[in-house]
């Protein structure tokens, strides 16, 4: 501790100040509280301006979550534009083209929007944020356009079926036998020829005896041998341009021939053998206009969306099957 002098006037001399024991620690103490406040203040004071007071550092984690929400969402949201692509693609490529609708162009789907800026007032946040929230908006209201395009679409089925409903009794949309797809419509290796060479139907597994069925109204006009490797056929005119073909049969069901009229789900005969073939199963063949045509296409009566795209992947991905 520093020594402090006073002057005393009446001796004419400076004489030395002199502490008690709690004077100096009353100095010592206070020395001490000094400093700690002033370290304290200036501890707090920096960690306001880098961390912000406990209020605001909550706010920034609600903002760090509330983004990892919007990211999220956007993921969602990207899921969602696939599901109405894929649904637009059925639409289009199935159910408009197979009932005689003309599709839906891509320009029309993708539902363009323009005009003034829209999402201007996101603007005013970081950059980062104003570009996700002005993507997240713009997407949802493609979304919402694409989803009301293709409610007028489905409407328009609908409309077009109830008009047409001669016609869709007679179409050959059922699944004519419980199986799965062994080989799919297009180029292939034959399984017997070893050669590539066009296969123009539906290639379904089944055992011998298993029952096929009639997949819309007509009239058998064929239920006999075939030659080509088709062994015993049925085949069925269902008017309005298509005929159905049933080959490597076993047998036909009672009654079944030439000039018979069949139903929808009624049985017409047993899955076999017969012609040139690897196996047992069905090959089933549809013809429009007397064109064979991807039987496939008809079938989404009797699937649903997740059965007819696991049928399209492996009917894509078979090239080898029995026929």
């Amino acid at each position: 501790m520093k020594h402090y002098y006073y002057y005393d006037s009446q001796k004419c001399e400076f004489v030395s100040v002199t502490y008690s024991g709690s004077d100096k620690l009353i100095h010592t103490l206070t020395s001490w509280l000094t400093v700690g406040l002033v370290i304290a203040g200036v501890f707090f004071t920096t960690m306001a301006n880098f961390s912000g007071t406990p209020s605001e550092i909550a706010l920034k984690s609600e903002n760090r979550e509330l983004l990892r929400q919007y990211m999220q969402n956007h993921t969602d949201i990207q899921a969602l534009k696939n599901k109405i692509s894929d649904l637009a693609e059925r639409d289009n490529e199935i159910y408009r083209t197979v009932l005689g609708i003309d599709p839906i162009t891509y320009d029309e789907r993708m539902a363009g929007i323009g005009g003034a800026d829209l999402y201007a007032h996101f603007d005013r946040y970081r950059a980062p944020t104003a570009q996700l929230l002005r993507q997240t908006a713009f997407d949802l209201e493609v979304l919402e356009r694409q989803i009301n395009i293709q409610n007028l679409s489905l409407n328009e089925v609908f409309e077009y079926h109830n008009a047409n409903k001669d016609k869709m009794r007679h179409m050959p949309v059922l699944r004519p036998v419980d199986g799965k797809i062994l080989s799919g419509f297009g180029m292939r290796v034959h399984p017997v020829y070893r050669v590539r060479r066009m296969h123009s139907g539906l290639d379904f597994r089944a055992r011998v005896g298993t029952p096929v069925y009639a997949p819309g109204d007509g009239i058998i006009t064929h239920a006999a041998n075939r030659a080509g490797g088709y062994g015993l056929t049925i085949e069925i005119d269902h008017n309005f341009g298509y005929e159905t073909r049933f080959a490597h049969l076993s047998g036909f069901a009672d009654g079944i021939r030439p000039g018979t009229k069949v139903t929808r789900g009624q049985l017409i005969g047993y899955t076999g053998r017969t012609g040139r073939v690897s196996g047992p199963h069905l090959h089933y063949e549809i013809l429009l206009n007397g064109n064979q045509v991807d039987p496939l296409n008809y079938l989404f009566v009797d699937l649903t969306p997740q059965e007819y795209r696991a049928f399209k992947a492996i009917s894509e991905a078979t090239t080898l099957a029995g026929d």
